[in-house]
């Protein structure tokens, strides 16, 4: 026989606080723009410079700068100013993890 009850009672104790779902909303609307998800997939590889990123996405430094500041913001990537050049770089392992499923899930279509 099946326990409906005891189901909903399960998903009620495993439920997601209203808090955490509308921070990890936040975090999702910051790999929803092409733009960051880009830089941050060439993060995941290693530290580059703003004019190494500007190439790379033939994109002007001013556009990936307000990006850039938007992903620091956000406490996704970390920056170091070595001489002249502003090196950016990924804070932890779990946004390399979430490109890494996110690549694998659409390649599964």
């Amino acid at each position: 026989m099946h326990d409906h009850y005891a189901e909903v009672s399960e998903a009620i104790k495993s439920r997601i606080s209203d808090l955490m779902i509308g921070k990890m909303s936040d975090l999702y609307k910051i790999f929803g723009d092409c733009t960051r998800l880009r830089i941050l997939s060439l993060l995941s590889f290693g530290k580059l410079c703003v004019r190494a990123i500007c190439e790379v996405l033939e994109m002007n430094q001013s556009a990936v700068s307000h990006q850039l500041k938007i992903l620091k913001d956000s406490r996704l990537v970390g920056n170091e100013k070595i001489g002249r050049e502003v090196f950016y770089y990924l804070l932890d392992d779990h946004v390399c993890k979430i490109i890494s499923l996110g690549r694998e899930h659409v390649s599964e279509e």
